[in-house]
């Protein structure tokens, strides 16, 4: 998997368009790497600019917007309603996909380090990227604002973990930066059937991680109960790493309940609606649908989409995009405006949209494949025959969760449909991995050969490119035999009435084994390292004899049913 992390700098300035241009350029001017929002506000004069790709490539852009933040922002003329420290406030590192949080880490460290010793900005790491406590919270990082930093960074207490550790012109100009490490933050927003503030406010508070404040008696009248320091104390509020308002919006002339989930591997999107849900129907009134502002990684819709299928005893074991559809009717998505799932949902929209087989239709795949180019050839349409056979066996096991009178058995069937369309999805990957492999076979035997050196290096291009058009159609088999465990459990115990539907998916994977077994071999013909052939070959084999096996004890089941 691709890794992914998120960049969500904050710089102060949120009124001349011109120079967050200058900056965002900047942004676009790297490759890898894709600007997703950007989101002024005048009165708080900050504008928040969000953008997503590969680690070095994030890190890369994020240093040049800083750098070019420096040079167009001075911080002794700012003035605004935000909490603000530098021309780039905060700069936040966020793990999307393929990516742990340590490794993150490891990357925000690199990335303040560069900062300070090249750009000389003091930088003070928060969040998992904190090395010290009592830094973890920005609020305490950023204590005293612009207007105390030469304070700040005259106690040692406070000194910056990367940069100069002096009040100078420069820094007199840039300010601070807070760098961090985070999870991802989803603003999010519930719609009320009221125009109530207050009331919108009473079921935040029930909601949000801080609660509300403690009273005496336990009325909202009583007096506030203060802890041994004169502070406040608060009740709890229903979950965890989530903060929140009520407010209301007069585009829409309605209350919300305004959320921000600060780790959505803690508190997820469809906990805070159901909870919301909850909450106000105890208070006489009624969630009507919500809002996502920003962007949201896939998994997160996913399991919204799969957590409603779930309530519904429905098979969770169907397509992204029917997924992700019950997920934006369950949570009300598209009540005030349209939710596009491309300009919402961060892998979709940074996804390429290059011409790929699998987005052909099937006149379109079939036709290509009938030209005289070689590609896609045998490997790919193994690939996608198993694609079919694994297709089957998901219906099988779907339609079956949704059998009239085996509604006890649904989440049995649904698991089953969820294993389907793993195969499924794997294998439709695999469809243009087979052609991308092969075309790179071409690509390396393309390359000059006049020197010594070229020689050399084209034959390791040659070689690494074989070695993966042979992994490539064996994993094909692999995927493919393993695949037939769902056909098989659809015939013998599946809906009767589509036990030839999985017939035909067994038949379907044996010949996407059979089949990529062929490209194993032609393509492990030549391979100057020997031991690596024998032993795939080896495999391959015995992944072979096993999926005859099993399709021919698979067709016996269907046989057996049919007659």
């Amino acid at each position: 998997m691709t890794q992914l992390i998120e960049c969500v700098p904050n710089f102060s300035e949120g009124n001349n368009m011109e120079i967050i241009k200058q900056i965002t350029d900047k942004i676009e001017s790297v490759e890898g790497v894709k600007l997703i929002d950007v989101d002024a506000g005048k009165a708080t004069n900050r504008t928040v600019v969000t953008f997503v790709g590969t680690p070095d490539e994030v890190c890369e852009a994020a240093f040049k917007t800083v750098k070019k933040a420096s040079e167009l922002i001075d911080m002794s003329k700012h003035k605004g309603a935000h909490p603000r420290f530098g021309a780039t406030d905060v700069l936040p590192l966020v793990p999307v996909s393929g990516i742990s949080m340590e490794e993150t880490v490891v990357y925000a460290h690199k990335l303040a380090e560069r900062i300070g010793s090249e750009l000389h900005i003091p930088i003070y790491c928060y969040e998992f990227a904190a090395r010290e406590d009592k830094r973890k919270n920005l609020a305490s990082c950023r204590s005293g604002e612009y207007e105390g930093l030469a304070k700040k960074l005259a106690d040692p207490e406070w000194k910056p973990d990367f940069g100069p550790a002096e009040y100078n012109e420069s820094v007199a100009k840039s300010g601070a930066t807070a760098v961090s490490a985070r999870n991802f933050l989803v603003a999010y927003n519930v719609n009320l059937n009221t125009t109530s503030t207050r009331r919108a406010n009473a079921i935040a508070f029930d909601i949000r991680e801080k609660g509300r404040i403690k009273r005496e008696g336990g009325t909202l009248t009583g007096k506030k109960v203060l802890d041994k320091n004169g502070k406040p104390v608060y009740e709890p509020g229903l979950l965890k790493c989530v903060k929140g308002i009520g407010w209301f919006i007069e585009e829409y002339g309605i209350a919300q309940l305004s959320f921000n989930l600060t780790d959505i591997t803690v508190t997820s999107v469809h906990e805070v609606f159901d909870a919301a849900c909850q909450r106000a129907q105890a208070r006489g009134l009624r969630v009507t649908g919500s809002e996502l502002v920003g962007v949201i990684p896939l998994k997160a819709m996913l399991d919204a989409g799969k957590y409603f299928l779930k309530k519904q005893q429905r098979s969770t074991g169907i397509s992204d995009d029917e997924i992700i559809k019950i997920a934006v009717k369950s949570l009300g998505l598209d009540e005030l405006k349209p939710f596009d799932p491309k300009k919402k949902i961060i892998e979709y929209m940074i996804a390429e949209h290059k011409p790929k087989l699998i987005n052909m239709n099937l006149k379109t795949f079939a036709e290509e494949t009938a030209s005289e180019s070689p590609a896609p050839g045998g490997g790919s349409i193994s690939a996608y025959m198993g694609t079919l056979g694994a297709a089957l066996g998901t219906m099988v096991a779907n339609l079956s969760s949704h059998k009239r009178g085996w509604d006890e058995r649904w989440e049995e069937f649904s698991n089953w449909a969820d294993k389907g369309k793993y195969y499924h999805d794997e294998l439709l990957k695999l469809v243009d991995e087979d052609t991308n492999a092969f075309n790179a076979i071409m690509d390396a035997f393309g390359l000059p050969k006049t020197t010594e050196a070229e020689k050399k290096s084209r034959q390791k291009a040659v070689d690494d490119a074989t070695r993966y058009a042979i992994e490539v159609p064996f994993k094909v088999m692999n995927l493919c035999y393993k695949s037939m465990e769902v056909m098989k459990a659809m015939a013998e115990f599946g809906n009767p009435n589509s036990v030839s539907d999985a017939g035909v998916g067994a038949l379907a994977a044996r010949a996407g084994v059979r089949g990529a077994y062929l490209n194993v071999k032609i393509n492990a013909k030549d391979f100057s390292d020997q031991a690596f052939v024998d032993d795939i070959l080896k495999k391959a084999k015995e992944l072979d004899k096993a999926a005859q096996k099993t399709e021919e004890e698979i067709l016996g089941i269907v046989d057996g049913k049919i007659n």
